[in-house]
């Protein structure tokens, strides 16, 4: 049973930490509903990013995996950035490792190289334009339609992608997210019989054939703007579980029936790693400034390339 008395008193231990030490919480969408509730800015990880690098904050705590605070520190180096649980990684980052894809990227000279930003700082730092699921599509119609292409680390994203730009000059990088890759086609069709006028929002980190049944396919932040417009009531949300609190919260009329895994007893559609960040841990890092992300300037400075490259896209 949960303690609301020792919850409430977390919030305010937190809420004065905060205070006293100026620091922001970003929480990305897929934390737990109790760390969602004391961020200053809740999204998608590159976009908060961008966000606390126009606050005033000294301490930049991110709530949230690993490679979402080396981002953090890429882009506001002169801060002091947190990560309340360090061993939180990214199944689909851990996918690529840095001196692997070094090779991988020899292998294919003068080739442009796309990243996901669900990456180390080491590979945004082996990469010439990194990305987002919001602008994947933007920023490889950016480059010229003769040039080649190297997509990673996701394989569901680029094909996606590569199929709606019929570009045949893009390698892909073999990477997949462990919560994308374990939905049920089955399951989800069966959901679809008993709920016709639900409408079917899907990550393009999916399997192909998930997102070919999709009514909407986007990131999570085009996901809920598109519950909020397209003027359906009930949506099966083939994504990472934590984003029905936002969506319930934006939307309280509405009817939000999560995707169910493969292996409903896994609990796959949830992203283990985002549940190991806590109010507990999150008050324990801004007491203790520590741990604290750092990252050598040169790696920092090339991943830095990478993203204004991105945002350099018009």
């Amino acid at each position: 049973m949960v303690d609301n008395n020792s919850t409430a008193a977390l919030r305010e231990e937190i809420a004065e930490l905060k205070r006293r030490k100026r620091a922001v919480i970003l929480a990305h969408y897929y934390t737990t509903p109790d760390v969602q509730s004391v961020a200053d800015f809740l999204g998608d990880s590159l976009a908060l990013s961008i966000e606390a690098r126009k606050t005033d904050a000294e301490i930049i705590l991110f709530a949230g995996v690993h490679f979402m605070a080396e981002t953090a520190k890429v882009l506001s180096p002169e801060r002091k950035v947190l990560i309340p649980c360090p061993e939180a990684g990214c199944s689909l980052a851990d996918s690529c490792d840095a001196a692997e894809f070094a090779r991988f990227k020899a292998r294919y000279p003068g080739y442009k190289v796309v990243s996901y930003v669900n990456t180390s700082v080491e590979v945004k730092a082996l990469t010439d334009i990194c990305c987002t699921s919001s602008n994947a599509l933007k920023v490889v119609e950016s480059i010229p339609a003769d040039q080649g292409i190297i997509f990673a680390p996701d394989r569901n994203l680029g094909s996606y992608i590569q199929r709606l730009t019929g570009r045949e000059n893009m390698v892909l990088w073999n990477g997949a997210c462990h919560v994308h890759e374990e939905f049920s086609l089955e399951k989800i069709l069966e959901l679809k019989r008993r709920h016709p006028a639900a409408r079917v929002v899907v990550h393009p980190e999916c399997r192909e054939y998930i997102v070919r049944i999709a009514d909407y396919v986007g990131s999570t932040a085009g996901i809920l703007s598109y519950c909020g417009s397209c003027g359906a009531d009930e949506f099966i949300v083939v994504t990472e579980a934590g984003i029905l609190a936002e969506m319930r919260r934006r939307y309280p009329d509405k009817s939000f029936i999560p995707a169910p895994p493969l292996d409903s007893t896994c609990g796959c559609n949830e992203c283990r790693y985002m549940k190991m960040v806590t109010l507990e841990n999150i008050r324990d890092c801004l007491r203790d400034e520590s741990p604290e992300v750092v990252i050598d300037e040169a790696t920092r400075r090339a991943a830095e390339r990478s993203i204004v490259n991105m945002i350099n896209i018009r």
